[in-house]
């Protein structure tokens, strides 16, 4: 398998995540301050940023760093929230 087409197929995955996500957020499936919204998304945007290290393009990578800060801030805006296991 060629890096081209592992790039795309890491790609697509990527977009299947993050449009996927916000899909489900749509539908009233995934709640957008959950955690799994923000930890779909920020590997959705990894993934495609992975693939615009062989396919660059200069917007798309801005906009997936972005992509990755904001749902990194969701992450921890969750765990902010949530209170402590007590055991």
């Amino acid at each position: 398998m060629s890096i081209e087409l592992l790039a795309n197929i890491i790609g697509m995955v990527g977009t299947l995540f993050v449009v996927g996500s916000y899909f489900l957020m749509q539908l009233n499936k995934l709640d957008p301050k959950g955690l799994r919204f923000n930890l779909i998304n920020l590997l959705g945007a990894i993934f495609l940023l992975l693939s615009l290290l062989v396919h660059f393009n200069l917007a798309s990578f801005v906009i997936e760093l972005f992509w990755i800060a904001a749902s990194i801030i969701g992450i921890y805006n969750h765990w902010q929230k949530t209170p402590p296991s007590t055991a």
